[in-house]
């Protein structure tokens, strides 16, 4: 009970520092944060909840499948099996998912190549690339209604404990080994796509 009541604050404080950003525009994104491993059990965040306030159906416990273990009365997001994904493939212990408007430009100038590269800028350090020539590659995914369908293409991505994915006109998710690496990767991720957008205004 102990580890459950230090990740909900974790996450809490998290899902404040983005709604002071404004990043969860219209009740948008979710977020995420493991719990246990044996069994897989993590915090999300409950569905259609203004996430700018904070309050005590936040978020619920789910399982390594996205079902609730004990708050049966709250949805969890629709993303949640997303988050699902991550936990399975990696050793990460939080995720992350907003819409911005940077993000969903991005997607869609750069969804039909499936990805966006950046090299040569400082933040992509955070990802851990030090080289010189280093490139950071995010993979853009279509963004499937059926959320299994969306869960399979986007899982088929993961290839790392850290890393994050854009979905084409909908937002990016993140993650990383606990919250402070994820929202780390978020920021870095939205000055890039912010730079991007800015840096095609002075090149016309």
């Amino acid at each position: 009970m102990i580890a459950l009541n230090e990740k909900w604050l974790e996450l809490a404080d998290v899902k404040d520092e983005l709604a002071v950003r404004d990043w969860f525009m219209g009740t948008s994104g979710n977020l995420a944060i493991k719990v246990t491993d044996e069994p897989l059990e993590f915090l999300v965040t409950a569905s259609g909840k203004d996430k700018k306030k904070r309050t005590n159906e936040d978020f619920l416990l789910v399982d390594e499948n996205g079902q609730p273990t004990i708050e049966k009365f709250l949805t969890p997001s629709a993303e949640t099996l997303l988050h699902c994904a991550i936990y399975r493939k990696t050793q990460a212990g939080c995720s992350l998912h907003v819409h911005t408007v940077a993000n969903n430009v991005i997607s869609e100038l750069y969804g039909d190549a499936g990805k966006i590269d950046f090299q040569g800028q400082e933040l992509i350090k955070a990802f851990g690339l030090w080289e010189e020539d280093a490139v950071l590659t995010i993979p853009i995914i279509a963004n499937h209604a059926d959320i299994p369908t969306l869960t399979r293409e986007f899982e088929a991505t993961i290839s790392a404990d850290k890393g994050a994915v854009l979905i084409r006109n909908h937002g990016i998710t993140v993650w990383g080994k606990n919250s402070f690496e994820a929202k780390k990767l978020l920021e870095a991720c939205e000055f890039l796509f912010q730079y991007q957008l800015a840096l095609q205004l002075q090149l016309k």
